[in-house]
């Protein structure tokens, strides 16, 4: 990269990833819909790569905070994923996915929003171990607000963990 040490400040640009794929019969569940499933790995996939490439190395998913599906996708489709990393913390980070949809065979068609999602990354060395990953350089009002959403999405998160976990003592595991 350069001489950029790797924790110096990354904006959401360099990390940004679209990926598009066509949805076929083998996508597609009993009601004749893509299957949530299809829709979670393609997410799943995007946000990764995207983890991994603002982390300079390996990043595994933590958590889907969030997947809200908005319109159903159906074979033919082609679906376009956008993604970007939000919000940073000092191993972990939130990668935001939009996922559009639009016929194959239909010219100028403008693509439908279809689903969104919210994942966390943890970022991991060569033992699987928790490594640092470069804070976010946040350049626009928009990375601003991604990042404050990320931020109050963690905080449920970990209020949510705190809560249950309270809730458990004494009792045998689940």
């Amino acid at each position: 990269m350069g001489g950029m040490s790797s924790l110096d400040p990354v904006s959401p640009a360099v990390s940004r990833i679209a990926l598009s794929r066509i949805m076929t019969q083998a996508d597609v569940n009993l009601l004749g819909t893509v299957h949530g499933g299809v829709m979670m790995k393609l997410v799943d996939d995007v946000a990764g790569l995207v983890a991994t490439r603002h982390s300079l190395g390996p990043a595994v998913t933590a958590a889907m905070d969030e997947m809200l599906f908005r319109f159903p996708v159906h074979v033919g489709d082609l679906v376009h994923t956008y993604a970007q990393v939000n919000w940073t913390g000092r191993t972990s980070m939130e990668v935001g996915v939009r996922v559009e949809a639009e016929p194959w065979n239909v010219p100028d068609r403008t693509p439908v929003h279809v689903a969104t999602a919210f994942l966390a990354f943890v970022a991991i060395d060569a033992e699987g171990k928790p490594r640092s990953v470069p804070p976010l350089r946040l350049e626009s009002a928009e990375d601003e607000r991604r990042f404050h959403e990320a931020t109050i999405r963690r905080e449920h998160r970990l209020a949510r963990r705190t809560a249950i976990a309270q809730s458990r003592k004494g009792e045998p595991g689940v």
